[in-house]
């Protein structure tokens, strides 16, 4: 059962990050934070590309980078943004909604029909969704729903599920042309030196503000590592249903560290909302 150990792993270490990254560089603007994990990877990377076969490449490979950074960029950025500006436990949970996304675009553009796990899986995340808000409540059921999207968080991170759902595929199709080691390195790699050559083009964002903190930087660089090395070994080891269903354990971690590390309010709530949120994926994952 390594996968499953390995799954959990990635999880815990994708909440650590993004909880030293909105600890220790929340100071930044959400580009310049986004950049920051990438650059303090980076060597890590380079490192790990000695250790691994290099497949033969073809020009799907390469379609897939093209593809797939752009869109990888917007949602970083929109994930730093939410991290950065509303609380962890009220974010980080709806990155279970990209499984949603998955199913709704094999629906429409693939004509695939809903399986009752598939259902079930979605109900238990619009209700965990619920139970995140449900303070809200004062005077209507539906309040906990609209509270949704007054959060600037929750929505950034509602855009950072779709976009995943549409990266997911492009980078399922990249590992088939490469593998898996080599496209989830190079992806990242690639990522950082687009970000780095628009670095200048942003507005505010200088480099030397990711050299403000490096004791912090390369905590954040080494436990992003562990999360993408360990995500690799377990998605050769599984299917990648079951796999990134465990890896979406993340979302309670991140639930607690907002509770630990920043005393965010109604954690009991949100982490019911989250755990329902969290069942709901597992069964879609189970499920497909």
């Amino acid at each position: 059962m390594a996968w499953l150990t390995l799954s959990l792993l990635a999880g815990f270490s994708l909440a650590t990050a993004d909880a030293l990254t909105k600890k220790s560089f929340s100071h930044l603007s959400p580009y310049e934070m986004g950049l920051t994990r990438l650059l303090y990877t980076v060597p890590w990377l380079l490192g790990a590309l000695f250790f691994i076969e290099r497949p033969d490449l073809d020009g799907v490979y390469f379609l897939c980078l093209a593809l797939g950074l752009p869109l990888e960029l917007l949602a970083l950025y929109c994930y730093m943004r939410a991290i950065r500006n509303s609380p962890l436990s009220l974010t980080l949970p709806f990155l279970a909604f990209t499984p949603i996304f998955i199913i709704a675009t094999g629906a429409v553009v693939l004509g695939e029909t809903l399986t009752s796990t598939g259902i079930l899986g979605i109900v238990l995340i619009v209700i965990g969704s619920y139970f995140l808000n449900l303070s809200q409540i004062q005077t209507s059921v539906l309040e906990p729903f609209t509270a949704i999207f007054k959060e600037p968080g929750s929505r950034l991170m509602l855009l950072v599920s779709f976009l995943y759902s549409l990266t997911s595929i492009i980078g399922k199709l990249g590992v088939i042309h490469s593998s898996p080691a080599f496209f989830g390195i190079t992806y990242f790699m690639g990522l950082a030196v687009v970000m780095t050559l628009f670095l200048p083009f942003v507005p505010r964002a200088r480099i030397s503000g990711l050299r403000s903190n490096p004791g912090a930087g390369i905590a954040l660089g080494s436990v992003i590592a562990v999360m993408i090395f360990s995500h690799m070994l377990a998605i050769s080891l599984i299917q990648a249903a079951y796999m990134i269903a465990l890896k979406r354990t993340s979302l309670l971690f991140g639930v607690l560290y907002g509770a630990v590390l920043f005393k965010e309010e109604r954690i009991a709530q949100r982490l019911v909302g989250a755990s329902i949120m969290v069942a709901g994926v597992l069964v879609i994952g189970i499920g497909s």
